[in-house]
């Protein structure tokens, strides 16, 4: 039966109870099949951050003020420029973790589904 899912508790083995080795008991699968699912919503949180840092850098390059030529002005750009460029980064790296937690949760369903 190595390699199944199975409902019973003991999973062929009465002397302990415990299951044979390779063998997916049916409360495993479907509690892996949540934490797959949760792991999805994460993703969709970290995809949100990304688009939120998109959103960011729109409304920051809408402030820029480039008709300002004063000394205060260009160190009022230069920070908005290291502001963004730092943003950019941090979305980027939203961006990264987004598709690493998509994969791990794929990992997870496949393994919630994996029957042998």
């Amino acid at each position: 039966m190595s390699g199944s899912i199975s409902s019973s508790p003991t999973n062929g083995n009465p002397t302990n109870g415990s299951p044979s080795a390779g063998v997916l008991w049916a409360g495993d699968a479907a509690a892996c099949a949540s934490r797959g699912y949760e792991v999805q919503q994460l993703a969709a949180r970290v995809a949100s951050s990304a688009d939120q840092a998109d959103a960011a850098l729109a409304r920051l390059s809408g402030v820029e003020m480039g008709t300002w030529e004063s000394p205060a002005g260009r160190a009022y750009r230069t920070a908005l420029s290291l502001q963004a460029a730092s943003l950019r980064r941090s979305r980027t790296a939203l961006q990264e973790a987004t598709a690493a937690v998509l994969r791990h949760a794929q990992a997870v369903m496949l393994s919630a589904g994996r029957t042998g």
